[in-house]
């Protein structure tokens, strides 16, 4: 299992609203480390992982104030974090130091700064269950309908793992299978793929949204492992090899780049982040699309109830 989605499924499981917590308090009490740690563990396998996987101790030490423990789940190790007392578990953590540095920062700002190819390819990683991944499916699909040609050049990615020949995801196996569905649409039916899209992000509809695809296929695929779970498999090695975490998360010709360098989250903004990864820019870049921010969460309207959040699911 990837440790990225290992720790949003224990992320998922915790609901922490409304605390701030000073870790370096003199009246905090503080309990024998094998103490914490079986009660963290117990926590993982019996309310998170509920049999998706086994989380086992490493490693125990205190660092910062806390009892930071190396943590086991189906063979991949997570780096995570209780109060002394036991009562709070941060079951991923940031590493400010290591992430705010100029090699991590996310780069480029400007067009002249992005790769270019003749054949550009714009990835754009969601789950089919997050807000702002759907707001991102409505911006591309708007982009796509105005400039169809521009479908060439892009590729949605899900986020996920495989476990035990079973298709997982963030927000649990509903939306594993949505994945799954959209996953198998996108390689074996792509001419069908955003005409699905278009349908599933208006109200979350499956059945009412599948005219004119080929039920018998699209159900074979799902259900067939060296189909269905291998084309999965191979976004969720593109999802490691890119260190992606959060949906959504764009790629353009391998590197990492930010809608909000060029408008946020607009259909014109992805057309003009796509249309700098072409080393000769074609016709279609010239071509002003809609730039208002699209809606997060299914919507009938590409702009109703938005907000214009920069938000992400991780």
């Amino acid at each position: 299992m990837n440790k990225y989605i290992i720790g949003a499924i224990l992320i998922a499981g915790l609901i922490v609203a409304g605390a701030i917590v000073s870790v370096n308090r003199s009246d905090v009490e503080t309990l024998p480390s094998d103490e914490v740690s079986k009660k963290i563990i117990n926590f993982i396998n019996q309310e998170l992982l509920q049999g998706t996987g086994t989380a086992s101790l490493k490693d125990i030490t205190k660092e910062s104030g806390l009892y930071k423990m190396k943590i086991v789940v189906n063979e991949q190790e997570i780096d995570s974090y209780a109060t002394l007392d036991g009562k709070l578990f941060f079951p991923d953590v940031f590493n400010l130091s290591e992430i705010l540095t100029p090699e991590n920062s996310t780069n480029p700002t400007s067009c002249e700064d992005i790769n270019k190819s003749d054949n550009p390819l714009f990835e754009v990683f969601v789950v089919s269950k997050c807000p702002f991944g759907l707001q991102a499916q409505r911006i591309l699909n708007n982009v796509v309908k105005n400039i169809p040609s521009s479908a060439n050049s892009i590729k949605v990615r899900y986020i996920g793992a495989i476990v035990n020949n079973k298709i997982t995801a963030m927000h649990g196996d509903p939306e594993a299978q949505e994945n799954l569905r959209q996953i198998c649409l996108r390689e074996e039916q792509a001419d069908k793929y955003w005409t699905y899209i278009d349908c599933h992000i208006k109200q979350g509809e499956v059945d009412s949204c599948l005219s004119g695809i080929d039920t018998n296929s699209l159900s074979a695929c799902m259900s067939d492992s060296s189909r269905g779970l291998k084309y999965a498999q191979e976004d969720f090695d593109v999802q490691e090899l890119y260190g992606v975490t959060g949906s959504p998360t764009l790629i353009l010709n391998g590197e990492r780049v930010s809608e909000y360098d060029f408008g946020g989250r607009t259909a014109q903004a992805f057309k003009s982040l796509l249309c700098c990864g072409f080393g000769s820019q074609p016709d279609f870049c010239s071509q002003d699309l809609n730039a208002d921010s699209a809606a997060a969460g299914f919507s009938e309207d590409y702009a109703s109830g938005s907000s214009g959040s920069s938000g992400d699911c991780e």
